[in-house]
């Protein structure tokens, strides 16, 4: 294991192996029509049509898609830092030396650094022999399956990004495995800039809903329980935020990440679940969202405080739409709130799934949906306009202000008995990149990026309200 840098899977299928804010990268693009200061496209995601298949091969490969898939992506990934590595890196680039494939279901095998691919369900890079491989036969397909074919390219990506980071010695053997895996984030989101911008002879990639499934893609392979000892790879708060770091401000930001840099993004935000039975998840009642109240007004106090109506969300306020399960309605001040219809959106995942959650289920997807409101109330209170992309966007952000304060340990009952807890961040990205209802205006309507309300919920986790009142004016 210690021989290579694997995707780092949870799978039950089968089981194998710029600018900163307060010293933390975040985009610098404020504009809200644009993603990371690229144009908000639609269209395909995906192969592109009539692209000759690359002449690569690997050891043990079938021949078939997804090998095809696979062979495509990592010679557009070689192609592009052979062209690119020397500007940022000192030293020549040179290609992995050899990719082999497998299947996780054959009962043959095929050995890769030293191991056996017997139900290996993953794919890795080697540093022994400076080799990548993948499982043809369960991970691809399952990728596909859940979030697209680019989800594959993704992958290659990040495991190509192991080789870079030894290249250009941005690592060693004593580095961190989590500083290792965040690097490989971020040079992954480098190459899918490039294929954003058109650069990728075999691929395409829009950057609304295509680049949504990436990050998706991102958020699902995730360390569940950071506390865990096994947990090597991050959240997916900070695996997404790798993956924007590098999408952002290229490869020598991603170079540039340390044990300090990822420790500084963790700075006051819950690592462990400690003893706690329910595993972070804190029920949906009147009760809490009374305590959130209480935490939301101590953590960003407004001078005119909003009601709380927890009788429901369809409120027909003449100022706003209706947004449920909550809804603000600024005419009167009022956040009204479907309590079971939130309980039902927080609902944590109750079965195993055969393959990747394409969200992250959980109570914290729905708290956040209500912070958001909340937001909305310290807008009206400042005099903003309460809808459009600016709107949605600065709530995302304010949302991201509050979610990180109610990490805080120093803070006490009085001021809300309620906390953080270590799979909250992970649910509210997975919200923002699915329907993005905690970035939306006071008509509920939100930017398509879902990258762009993630960078926006990112900046304030790791800022301020100053930050996000700055970067949205």
């Amino acid at each position: 294991m210690a021989a290579f840098a694997a995707l780092g899977l949870a799978v039950t299928v089968l089981t194998g192996c710029t600018s900163t804010v307060v010293g933390h990268a975040v985009s610098i693009y404020q504009d809200p029509f644009l993603v990371a200061g690229l144009p908000t496209t639609s269209g395909p995601s995906g192969p592109r049509p009539g692209a000759p298949d690359s002449t690569l091969t690997a050891a043990g490969g079938d021949h078939g898609e997804f090998d095809t898939l696979a062979l495509n992506a990592v010679e557009d990934i070689q192609s592009y830092w052979q062209d690119e590595y020397h500007k940022d890196f000192d030293g020549t680039f040179a290609p992995v030396t050899t990719l082999h494939s497998w299947d996780a279901k054959s009962t043959v095998n095929s050995p890769f650094c030293g191991q056996s691919t017997l139900r290996l369900v993953n794919a890795a890079y080697c540093r022994l022999d400076n080799s990548i491989g993948w499982d043809r036969g369960v991970l691809l397909p399952l990728m596909s399956a859940s979030f697209g074919k680019m989800a594959i390219v993704m992958v290659l990506a990040h495991e190509y990004g192991h080789a870079i980071q030894n290249m250009a010695h941005t690592v060693e053997d004593k580095t961190p495995v989590i500083v290792k895996e965040q690097q490989a984030d971020c040079f992954a989101g480098v190459f899918m800039r490039h294929v954003a911008q058109g650069g990728s002879k075999h691929f395409t990639l829009n950057t609304s809903d295509g680049l949504n499934s990436v990050l998706a893609a991102t958020v699902a392979i995730r360390d569940a329980n950071p506390g865990d000892v096994e947990s090597v790879h991050g959240s997916a708060f900070e695996r997404v935020s790798a993956v924007q770091i590098g999408f952002t401000d290229g490869p020598k930001a991603c170079g540039a990440i340390d044990m300090t840099d990822v420790n500084n993004r963790r700075r006051g935000l819950p690592q462990s679940y400690g003893d706690d039975p329910t595993h972070g998840e804190l029920p949906i009642t009147k009760d809490n969202l009374i305590e959130l109240g209480k935490a939301m007004a101590s953590i960003m106090p407004v001078s005119d405080e909003p009601s709380y109506d927890y009788h429901g969300a369809r409120m027909g306020c003449s100022d706003a739409t209706d947004t449920e399960p909550v809804t603000y309605c600024p005419a009167t001040n009022t956040i009204g709130t479907d309590v079971p219809g939130l309980a039902t959106r927080g609902a944590a995942n109750a079965d195993d799934q055969n393959g990747f959650p394409t969200r992250i289920a959980g109570d914290y997807n729905a708290y956040v949906v209500f912070v958001s409101r909340y937001t909305l109330a310290v807008q009206h209170n400042l005099h903003e306009q309460l809808s459009g992309a600016k709107t949605s966007l600065r709530a995302a952000c304010l949302s991201g202000v509050i979610t990180a304060k109610l990490g805080d340990p120093t803070r006490t009952a009085a001021t809300g008995d309620i906390a953080l807890s270590p799979g909250d961040l992970d649910k509210a990205v997975s919200g923002l990149l699915t329907d993005g209802l905690a970035a939306s205006d006071a008509a509920g309507k939100t930017v398509p990026s879902g990258f762009s309300r993630v960078d926006a919920f990112r900046a304030g986790v790791l800022g301020t309200q100053q930050t996000c009142e700055s970067r949205y004016e």
